[in-house]
């Protein structure tokens, strides 16, 4: 099933690439916390396609680093990752990843290490 691909404004080649390599469909397979049992147990929201919930509206897909510990990476150093080491997130996927990976980094420094003095 082909779906429109309207890249980003910037990196467009990138998020193509992304996007074809992932079929056009978010690649979360249960890092947001839902094991998405109706896609089998991937995400099953495609690029262009329609939310079911909250509204509905239109999926746009994002490119974002494959690995869930990067999700927390500052935006300088996630773009300048190569191709092969980013997918395709849905924007609620990427967010409840990004929120968990945020959590388990806090949780892993040691005391007062985000204290200046």
């Amino acid at each position: 099933m082909t779906h429109p691909a309207l890249p980003p404004l910037a990196g467009a080649a990138t998020w193509q690439a992304v996007m074809q390599t992932a079929g056009h469909r978010c690649q979360c397979t249960g890092t947001c916390g839902d094991p998405h049992p109706r896609g089998g147990g991937r995400c099953d929201r495609v690029h262009g396609g329609h939310t079911h919930r909250h509204g509905g509206g239109t999926v746009r897909l994002l490119a974002a680093p494959a690995d869930p510990a990067r999700l927390t990476l500052p935006l300088h150093r996630a773009t300048a990752l190569p191709v092969g080491d980013l997918a395709a997130w849905c924007p609620p996927c990427h967010d409840a990843a990004r929120r968990t990976a945020a959590a388990r980094t806090a949780e892993a420094a040691p005391p007062g290490a985000d204290a200046l003095f």
